[in-house]
């Protein structure tokens, strides 16, 4: 039997308790009452530096909108996210632009879906944001991989949303050798980055970081393993089968006809010593097939000029929005 001292503490303890709830309640049924409920995705301007948005197939994209201005939308390379960016945005948007980056579907901190990692779909993952956002007179900038989806954003959806385009290092026109693309590499090439992809990717992504990425395999070259650590990090956030399919929509996408559609003033700027995607096959090619295209060569330049060369290519960006 239960001590009588007993059950009048627990009849005091949830008397006091009962009384507590009766003062509590309603003071916040009546704050719920008179406090608005919070949009899904905060207002531009608001104090948040990220949102995701969803795409009809339910793929959850995450994104980065800063600043206020005239907007400046970026497209990441292979096997990275928006991170590999944040030098630019965070010189563009202290000079008084608006930046926005989105982590390619399987890419980063967006979900994975087995489906949809295709440029189809990825430049229309892009205007499914640009839309959601109602971005106007942007300047798009794809870097590799990033260049070929803004290539066939423009091909698939015009230039409507868009004021100028800049292709950094971008895998346009076409990356595979063909009869028709002497230029190209191999396809062995490809099927060894898959193939390393199935065997290690961890180890993968730190040979390619480590090596040609970033030129750290030339003599003399000074290697960061912060950018080393960086590119696997962001490799390493992706989706396995995401970036695995990922190394097709690179390599065999052809750009040409999507280059042709450029009716925006566009910059090419193409490192001479990309060891990744061959300034020849790649940045000339795409430079002759946009009418009116400005090709900028950074002589010595690898692959990663947006860590490597990041205060020219800031700079280089800037004057070429400005003007």
């Amino acid at each position: 039997m239960s001590d009588p001292s007993d059950l009048a503490r627990r009849h005091l303890l949830i008397g006091s308790a009962g009384a507590a709830a009766s003062l509590v309640l309603p003071a916040v049924a009546d704050a719920a009452t008179k406090t608005p409920s919070k949009p899904a995705h905060p207002a531009h301007g608001a104090p948040t530096m990220s949102n995701y948005f969803t795409t009809p197939d339910g793929t959850q994209l995450y994104f980065k909108d800063w600043g206020a201005g005239q907007p400046i939308v970026f497209s990441h390379g292979w096997p990275l996210s928006s991170d590999s960016w944040e030098s630019q945005m965070l010189f563009l948007a202290s000079k008084g632009y608006r930046v926005i980056a989105h982590d390619r579907r399987g890419h980063g901190r967006s979900s994975q879906p087995w489906n949809g990692n295709e440029m189809n779909t990825y430049a229309d993952d892009l205007a499914g944001l640009l839309n959601h956002l109602d971005v106007k007179n942007a300047v798009l900038v794809g870097f590799s991989t990033g260049g070929g989806e803004v290539a066939r954003y423009i091909g698939r959806h015009g230039t409507k949303r868009v004021a100028k385009a800049v292709l950094v290092s971008s895998v346009p026109p076409l990356m595979l050798k063909t009869a028709a693309n002497p230029g190209g590499l191999p396809i062995e090439v490809f099927d060894g980055i898959r193939a390393g992809s199935i065997a290690d990717r961890s180890q993968l992504y730190l040979d390619i970081a480590g090596g040609p990425f970033f030129g750290f395999n030339r003599p003399g070259a000074k290697r960061s393993q912060g950018m080393v650590d960086s590119f696997w990090m962001q490799g390493m956030q992706g989706g396995h089968k995401n970036t695995y399919d990922c190394i097709k929509a690179f390599s065999e996408t052809d750009f040409t006809e999507d280059l042709k559609k450029f009716d925006v003033p566009t910059l090419v700027i193409h490192g001479d010593d990309d060891q990744v995607v061959p300034i020849d096959a790649a940045g000339r090619s795409s430079a002759k097939l946009v009418k009116g295209a400005k090709l900028i060569v950074y002589a010595g330049g690898p692959h990663g000029i947006t860590d490597t060369h990041k205060e020219r290519l800031n700079e280089d960006l800037l004057a070429f929005i400005k003007a």
